[in-house]
């Protein structure tokens, strides 16, 4: 009796303590939600990628966009849905190094592209995201090459086209001047394009284009022919479809021979406040278009221009701005697509021109923006002049 006994006691303690091991339902539910948290985050995080020139003379355009897209993905990894991993590469301002630059963003991993910074090395790697069925959105790469031929390849920016026949619109609209110079980079195809559209809309605003002269890299240094024949045949207006690193030279040598007439540039020229060494009441009086101004009133606006000079120590330019306002027309169409990270990315490119085509964005830089199949957008620009070394809204 007392071995059966003893022999009961020990299958009680076993099981008792088999009992003890065993894990309740609460105790194996935590453990598989994290696990599932994670990896509901991994499958909302993209990997972005974007080539632009953060180190030589266009480092200006470059940085701005660095920088805003940095601001924009801390905000958006601050909230529920996507999540973005953010890398750029320096392209500085060449096609060929923008390339390279673009194979090691595809090495890293890269899903979705912010495309270049600047025209020329758009292009190139443009090329390379549609061979690769990368979709990309370029802030800033305006040019109508970068589009043609490649439907995943999408502008945040004007199309060069529209910003030169915008351009004789407002001159004509505003009444600023009948007879008009250009001066222009025939070996750019930011700059050329431009003057294309500007050269045909004028004639039918009542433009007079008097003076047409242009120059091309290793004669941008001195504008005395260029200038010389504005002044001559008395031109009241100068239309610069440029960047701002020649327009400043421009500037100071008119002044250095008397010739003050008004002046007219492009978004190429936003940044011209910030040029090392550049005295700035050379751009008193300086009109360009722009599809964004700091000084607004809008709230959107003023906590962005606050959290980027907080960040950066100095007020941010439509470059910026468009470089914003690219990470969260992401957002908007990765979540509204339900794409997730572990999709191909020939599969998210697919969702991507479907969203872009289909959808309407209000962002920084326009309200109710839209794109077409070409991937141009469709948005308002706004005029700005330089007043008291500053940007100052016309419209």
């Amino acid at each position: 009796m007392k071995k059966i006994l003893a022999l009961m006691l020990v299958a009680m303690l076993a099981l008792t303590l088999v009992a003890c091991g065993e894990k309740t339902p609460a105790e194996t539910t935590a453990p598989a939600d994290d696990g599932a948290g994670e990896e509901t985050a991994q499958n909302l995080t993209f990997k972005l990628g974007g080539t632009g020139p953060l180190t030589g003379g266009a480092a200006i355009y470059g940085l701005a966009v660095k920088n805003a897209a940095e601001i924009a993905v801390e905000e958006i990894n601050a909230m529920d849905g996507v999540h973005f991993e953010l890398q750029y590469q320096d392209d500085a301002h060449d096609a060929e190094k923008a390339v390279n630059a673009y194979n090691a963003l595809k090495d890293w991993g890269m899903q979705i592209s912010m495309g270049s910074v600047t025209s020329t090395p758009c292009v190139a790697t443009a090329a390379e995201t549609y061979a690769d069925r990368i979709f990309a959105i370029t802030p800033s790469g305006s040019s109508t090459a970068v589009l043609e031929g490649n439907d995943n390849q999408f502008q945040m920016c004007f199309t060069d086209p529209n910003q030169g026949s915008a351009s004789a619109q407002y001159i004509h609209d505003k009444g600023l001047a009948s007879k008009v110079a250009v001066i222009w980079k025939n070996d750019d195809v930011y700059s050329k394009g431009i003057y294309d559209t500007f050269m045909a809309a004028a004639p039918g605003l009542g433009l007079e284009i008097v003076s047409d002269t242009t120059f091309q890299d290793g004669n941008d240094t001195n504008f005395s022919v260029q200038i010389a024949d504005a002044q001559s045949k008395g031109a009241e207006l100068v239309f610069l479809p440029m960047y701002y690193t020649p327009a400043s030279l421009i500037f100071a040598q008119a002044k250095a021979v008397g010739y003050e007439p008004k002046w007219f540039g492009v978004d190429g020229m936003y940044g011209i406040l910030t040029l090392e060494g550049f005295d700035t009441s050379l751009a008193e009086g300086v009109i360009l278009l722009t599809p964004f101004n700091a000084d607004s009133e809008d709230a959107r606006t003023q906590a962005f221009v606050a959290k980027y000079q907080e960040k950066f120590g100095e007020i941010p330019n439509q470059f910026a701005a468009d470089a914003y306002d690219c990470v969260y027309a992401y957002k908007q169409a990765l979540e509204d697509s339900g794409c997730t990270a572990d999709m191909s990315r020939e599969e998210i490119c697919a969702k991507m021109i479907e969203q872009f085509t289909t959808m309407t964005f209000d962002g920084l830089t326009g309200d109710g923006m839209t794109w077409d199949a070409t991937g141009a957008v469709t948005k308002s620009p706004k005029g700005m002049v330089i007043q008291n070394g500053a940007y100052v809204g016309l419209d």
